[in-house]
C-alpha cells in the first residue's frame, strides 16, 4: 500500500459523504495505491452506519469500531496500528484540514522527510480566545517541553512507514502524540496552510476538555510545573524565615503585644494553598504512573469492517 490515511470520528455523521466525496476526488488523481482507515471512537450518532454503507462503494475504506469511546489520542494510535501505507496521513474528519494538501506532503515526504507536520497559519471560523490560548499553549509547552514540539500544529500530518513504526514502540497510556511526534526525532517538514471553517457539525472540544489536553501534555513532556512548585516553595520558606526574624527582633526590642490575627490568618492560607497545589502536581505525576503500571492495552476493537467483510 503506498499511501494511508487516518480519520479518527466521534459523532461526525453530518460531514462523512461530503468528506469521502473530496478524498475519492483527490485520490483519483493521484496515481497511487491508497487505503481509507476510519476509526469509529464510540460514535453514538450513527456514523459507524453511515460509513458501512459506503464501504459497498468505496472499496478502499475499513472501519476501526473501537468497543467505547477511548478518546482521540487511543483513536489516532488505532488508525495508525491497522494502516499498511508506505505514508501515512493523519487528519480530522470535520474538513477544517484540507484534503487539497495531500499532494504537498506527499511531494515533501518523497523528498526525504520522515514527518511533514502542517502548521497553521490562520484558523478560520474559530473563536478568538480559543486561537489565543492555542498560540499561548504551544509557545508554553515549546518553551519547557524536553523535546522540540513545533508550534501551531495538530495532528494533521504525514508519517512515513519509518515513523509508524517508531511511534508503534511508544505503547503509553497517557498519551499526548503531538509531543510523541515530535519525540521520535525524524526528519521534520512544515508546511503552512489556512485552516477551513468546520463543514458540518459542531466541535466535540470544549474549554474543560481543552484544558485537560493541555494539561496532559505539559504534563507528559515537561517536569517543569514540579520544578516550578519547588520553586515557589523556596521563595515562600525564604520569605517565611525573614519574616520570623523580623518578628523576634521587634519583639526583644520593642515587645509585642498580642495582635496580628487577620495576618497569621493570611499567611497560614497562603501557606496552605501552596502546599495543596504541590501536592496536586506531584498527585498527577504519581496517577501517570499508577496508569502505566497497570498496561491495560490502550484501546479495544469492537470491529472491523471493510469491502471484504
Amino acid at each position: 500500500m503506498d499511501l494511508s490515511i487516518v480519520i479518527p470520528i466521534y459523532n461526525e455523521r453530518e460531514v462523512l459523504e461530503l468528506l469521502i466525496q473530496r478524498l475519492g476526488d483527490l485520490l483519483g488523481t493521484l496515481d497511487l495505491q491508497h487505503e481509507l482507515i476510519f476509526v469509529d471512537d464510540g460514535c453514538t450518532d450513527g456514523s459507524a452506519e453511515v460509513l458501512r454503507a459506503l464501504t459497498v462503494s468505496v472499496p478502499t475504506l475499513t472501519i476501526v469500531r473501537l468497543s467505547r469511546n477511548f478518546g482521540k489520542e487511543a483513536a489516532v494510535t488505532a488508525g495508525l496500528d491497522h494502516s499498511s501505507g508506505d505514508a501515512v496521513i493523519i487528519m480530522d474528519a470535520d474538513l477544517q484540514d484540507p484534503p487539497e494538501l495531500i499532494p504537498d506532503m506527499l511531494d515533501s515526504w518523497r523528498a526525504g522527510h520522515d514527518v511533514v507536520c502542517m502548521r497553521r497559519r490562520s484558523r478560520r471560523g474559530e473563536a478568538r480566545f480559543k486561537c489565543l490560548s492555542a498560540y499561548c499553549f504551544y509557545r508554553l509547552l515549546s518553551a519547557i517541553s524536553d523535546v522540540d514540539i513545533p508550534v501551531d500544529t495538530g495532528d494533521f500530518r504525514l508519517l512515513s512507514r519509518k515513523a509508524v513504526n517508531a511511534l508503534a514502540q511508544l505503547r503509553e497510556r497517557n498519551r499526548y502524540m503531538k509531543g510523541l511526534y515530535a519525540w521520535i526525532g525524524l526528519p521534520t517538514a512544515v508546511i503552512e496552510y489556512d485552516r477551513a471553517p468546520r463543514a458540518a457539525g459542531h466541535t466535540k472540544w470544549n474549554a474543560l476538555r481543552l484544558f485537560g489536553l493541555a494539561f496532559e501534555g505539559i504534563t507528559s513532556f515537561s517536569t517543569a510545573p514540579l520544578r516550578l512548585a519547588m520553586g515557589i516553595g523556596l521563595v515562600t520558606a525564604l520569605v517565611g524565615a525573614v519574616f520570623a526574624i523580623w518578628i523576634i527582633a521587634k519583639t526583644l526590642l520593642f515587645g509585642e503585644p498580642v495582635k496580628g490575627y487577620p495576618s497569621l490568618i493570611s499567611i497560614i492560607a497562603v501557606l496552605g494553598g501552596i502546599q495543596l497545589i504541590s501536592i496536586g502536581l506531584l498527585g498527577e505525576y504519581i496517577g501517570k504512573t499508577y496508569h502505566e503500571t497497570k498496561q491495560r492495552p490502550l484501546y479495544l476493537v469492537r470491529e472491523l469492517v471493510n469491502h471484504e467483510k
